[in-house]
């Protein structure tokens, strides 16, 4: 059997490696032509309440890309049926809630998560994935408690999240129910991923950054930070990721996180000015990914030199791979991240 590649683990918690390590948000799915074919038969939901299907999509991304780590097919809805929460994914808008959050009733009228019960079919994949067909690192993860809330105050997506705003402002007692309610669930979730062979964990908030640095500090940053704390029980890695969240990345930085995720907002030499010392990850905006090859390479030329100046970096991109980008450059662009990397590490260390 091919020998383990832990890089991605030792970056994650700031220890010398010999090259960057690199996956990419949403590599499973999305771009792939093998993909496309599954999804002309299976939804997403079917496809993550099949183990065998599931894990098949999820590795897909590092037997052809190489990557060295590997990340759990679902969305971040999925627990939120174990809770009471009427959610469907529409094709082409993302998930819809029947039932959304307008009172503090609502809140408690929630129930609580039994992984084992609820979601015994992403455990499934989970094990299948580490026991028998990964070499890399598989990434488990969940929403975090702003993000799922904006799903389940709104409805759905949303560009302003202005009822979830307005709803943590003037209802401050249901939206701090809703906040533990989610952090308890989440909890619960990821130590149930962790025991069944996840390696490390990301909890995305990826709508967060639609909030200013003083309302993050009052209505959120004590929960992430409650849900990091028992979260270091694991013993796993663990990453905190947003979308347009530059203003928040000290306030992460703050979180008892071993890696803080950025977009292409903040560089990793302005990120290491601010302050921030723990291991980063990012940060290639996924736009050039359809550009021409020439400026792929020039601008991860760029995140490869600055991240590799001190231990710590994990190349990703600012968001998500999307349906346009050719699984080839993906291929290439980690070849590329791998083989550069490791020229500039050696150099330093001779």
């Amino acid at each position: 059997m091919t020998k383990f590649n832990d890089t991605l683990l030792r970056a994650a918690r700031g220890e010398e490696v010999d090259h960057t390590p690199v996956w990419f948000m949403r590599q499973a799915g999305r771009s792939q032509p093998e993909y496309r074919k599954i999804k002309e038969k299976y939804s997403l939901e079917q496809i993550t309440h099949e183990p065998e299907l599931c894990a098949y999509v999820t590795r897909l991304p590092v037997e052809n890309y190489n990557v060295d780590a590997a990340i759990l097919y679902k969305d971040i809805v999925t627990p939120l049926v174990g809770i009471g929460v009427d959610v469907k994914i529409k094709s082409g808008v993302g998930p819809v809630i029947a039932n959304p959050i307008r009172t503090v009733q609502d809140v408690a009228n929630l129930g609580d998560l039994s992984p084992e019960d609820d979601v015994p079919f992403v455990l499934d994949t989970i094990k299948l994935l580490t026991t028998e067909q990964l070499n890399v690192p598989l990434i488990g993860f969940a929403g975090a408690p702003f993000t799922l809330a904006s799903y389940m105050i709104e409805g759905g997506p949303s560009k302003s999240y202005n009822k979830t705003k307005a709803f943590m402002v003037s209802e401050p007692q249901a939206w701090l129910a809703l906040m533990d309610k989610l952090a308890d669930m989440i909890i619960v979730y990821i130590k149930a991923q962790v025991k069944a062979g996840a390696k490390a964990i990301q909890i995305f908030d990826s709508w967060v950054g639609a909030l200013n640095v003083a309302d993050y500090r009052i209505f959120i940053k004590p929960v992430m930070t409650r849900i990091f704390t028992e979260l270091r029980e694991t013993g796993v890695p663990l990453i905190t990721f947003g979308v347009g969240a530059s203003h928040l990345a000290m306030e992460w930085h703050d979180l008892p996180v071993d890696v803080v995720g950025i977009d292409w907002r903040l560089s990793i030499e302005e990120a290491r000015a601010k302050g921030l010392t723990k291991p980063l990850m990012g940060n290639l905006d996924p736009s050039y990914l359809i550009g021409s090859w020439e400026e792929i390479e020039k601008r991860a030329k760029i995140i490869v030199e600055q991240g590799v100046a001190q231990p710590g970096h994990i190349f990703n991109l600012g968001h998500g791979v999307f349906p346009e980008v050719d699984p080839d450059t993906l291929k290439r662009l980690t070849s590329f991240v791998h083989d550069y990397s490791k020229e500039l590490i050696a150099a330093k260390s001779n």
